[in-house]
C-alpha cells in the first residue's frame, strides 16, 4: 500500500518575494507619490497664507476645507470607478486637482478669499482616489493570499510615512524656495503619481466587476453595499479616527507644557514611524483568525497603547508614548480593509474601501475639534485618544456576529482556479 503523500508546506512569505512581484513596486511608488500632497497641502497652505500676511485662523480653515472635501467625496469617486474604470475617473480628477493647486500661487495669498477657498475646495473634491483604487488592484497583481496580506499591511504602513515626509518636504521647499514652490510641488506630485499608476498594466486592464446572475437569486440585494455589518464597521472606524484627530492637539499641548516646540512635529512623526514598523511586523505574522476577530484584537491593543499618554510623560518619554499606539494602527486598518473585502459585494469594492477612508477621516476631523475644546484640560486631552480607541474596540467586539464574510475575501479579482486533473485507474 502506498502511503498518502503529505501536502507540501507553503513557502514562507518574504518581503523580497512580495516586492519582487511584477508591478508591485511601481503601484506602491505611484500611489505614495500621488498621495504625498495629502501630507503636504495643509502645511503648505499654512506657510503660504501666514507668510503672505494672512492669519493663522484663515490658513487653518483652508487646510480643513482641503482635508474635508478630499474625504467626503471618496465614496462617490469610488462608485464611479467601480462603474467606469480607473482611468476615466482618476485621470481627469488628477488634472483638475493639480490645476487647482497650481492656481493658488497665481491668485496669490492676498487675492480674493472666496477665490482661494474655491480653488482649495476644488483641489480636495477632485483629489484622485488612488488609495481605494490600489486596494482594488492588489487581488489581480498578487494572487497568493499570504503575499496579498503582506502587501496590504506594507501598503497601509507606508501610507503613514506620507504624514512624516509630506510636512518635512513642504517645510523645506517653503523655507528654501518659497511657499509657492511647495504648492507647485504638490501639484506636480499629483500628476506624476497618478500617471505612474494609470499607465501600469494592472490599472489599464482593470475593469469594473460584473457579478454573474447565477451568484444570487436576488439581483437587487446582490449589489447592496449598505448592511448592518458595514454600518457598524464604519462607526467603529470613525471612533478610531477620533484617536488620530486628538494626537496632533495633544502633541502641541505637550510641546507647550515642556517648552519644547520641536515636539509638535516629532510626536506625530514618531506615531507614523511606529505605524510603519507595526506594518512590517504584522505582515510577517501568521494570521489564521477571521478578519473580524483580528480587528477586535488589534483594536484592543491599539487602545492599550494609548494609555501611556495618561502618565503625562516628559519630552523623550512622550516620543515613546506616541510611537507605541502607532505600532498597532496599521494592524487595525489592514484588518478593517480585509473585513470590508469580505462584507462588500464584488461589484462595489472600490466604493466600499472609500467608505472606510471617509469614516476614519470624518472621525479624525471630529477628534481634532473635540481635542481643541479640551486643550486647557491636559488630563482629558490625554485620555481622548484612548477613549476613542476603546469605543471602537467595543463596537468591533459587539458587532463580530455581523462582521462575518458574505463572500470569500479577494473573490472579486481572483484568477480562475484550474480544474483538478482526474486520476486514471
Amino acid at each position: 500500500m502506498l502511503l498518502a503523500e503529505r501536502p507540501l508546506a507553503s513557502p514562507p512569505v518574504t518581503y523580497r518575494a512580495v516586492l519582487g512581484t511584477r508591478h508591485v513596486l511601481r503601484l506602491l511608488a505611484g500611489t505614495l507619490t500621488g498621495r504625498m500632497p495629502s501630507g503636504m497641502v495643509a502645511v503648505s497652505l499654512v506657510l503660504w497664507v501666514t507668510r503672505g500676511g494672512g492669519s493663522l485662523a484663515t490658513a487653518s480653515a483652508l487646510a480643513a476645507i482641503y482635508g474635508l472635501t478630499a474625504s467626503v467625496t471618496q465614496p462617490v469617486k469610488g462608485r464611479l470607478m467601480d462603474r467606469h474604470g480607473q482611468t476615466r475617473v482618476s485621470a481627469p480628477a488628477a488634472i483638475v486637482s493639480s490645476s487647482s493647486l497650481l492656481a493658488l500661487p497665481v491668485i496669490g495669498p492676498g487675492g480674493s478669499t472666496w477665490l482661494i477657498g474655491a480653488a482649495v475646495a476644488l483641489a480636495g473634491l477632485s483629489a484622485p482616489p488612488l488609495e481605494s483604487g490600489l486596494r482594488s488592484l492588489w487581488p489581480s497583481v498578487v494572487t497568493d493570499l499570504g503575499q496579498r496580506k503582506v502587501i496590504q499591511a506594507l501598503d497601509t504602513g507606508a501610507q503613514g510615512l506620507m504624514y512624516v515626509a509630506g510636512p518635512l518636504l513642504a517645510t523645506w521647499l517653503a523655507t528654501t524656495f518659497g511657499a509657492d514652490a511647495a504648492l507647485a510641488a504638490a501639484s506636480a506630485l499629483v500628476l506624476v503619481g497618478t500617471a505612474t499608476v494609470l499607465t501600469s498594466a494592472p490599472s489599464r486592464t482593470w475593469r469594473p466587476h460584473r457579478e454573474e446572475a447565477v451568484e444570487s437569486a436576488r439581483p437587487l440585494k446582490r449589489h447592496r453595499l449598505v448592511s448592518g455589518g458595514m454600518v457598524l464597521l464604519c462607526m467603529g472606524l470613525a471612533a478610531l479616527g477620533v484617536s488620530l484627530g486628538g494626537l496632533g492637539v495633544w502633541a502641541a499641548a505637550i510641546a507647550e507644557t515642556n517648552q519644547a516646540a520641536w515636539l509638535t512635529g516629532v510626536l506625530p512623526a514618531a506615531f507614523s514611524t511606529g505605524s510603519f514598523l507595526g506594518g512590517l511586523l504584522f505582515a510577517r505574522l501568521a494570521r489564521r483568525a477571521a478578519p473580524a476577530t483580528q480587528l477586535s484584537c488589534t483594536s484592543a491593543l491599539f487602545t492599550v497603547g494609548w494609555l501611556a499618554l495618561l502618565t503625562q510623560p516628559g519630552p523623550h518619554a512622550a516620543i515613546v508614548a506616541a510611537a507605541l499606539p502607532g505600532l498597532f494602527l496599521t494592524m487595525v486598518i489592514t484588518c478593517g480593509f480585509e473585513t470590508i473585502d469580505a462584507l462588500a459585494p464584488a461589484s462595489r469594492t472600490t466604493e466600499a474601501y472609500s467608505w472606510l477612508i471617509l469614516a476614519v477621516g470624518t472621525g479624525q476631523a471630529a477628534g481634532t475639534v473635540l481635542a481643541g475644546t479640551l486643550a486647557d484640560h491636559i488630563l482629558g486631552l490625554s485620555a481622548l485618544p484612548a477613549a476613542g480607541a476603546a469605543i471602537a474596540t467595543t463596537v468591533f467586539v459587539l458587532s463580530r456576529p455581523v462582521l462575518g464574510p458574505r463572500r470569500q475575501p479577494g473573490r472579486h479579482r481572483r484568477t480562475a482556479t484550474p480544474p483538478r486533473p482526474r486520476h486514471r485507474r
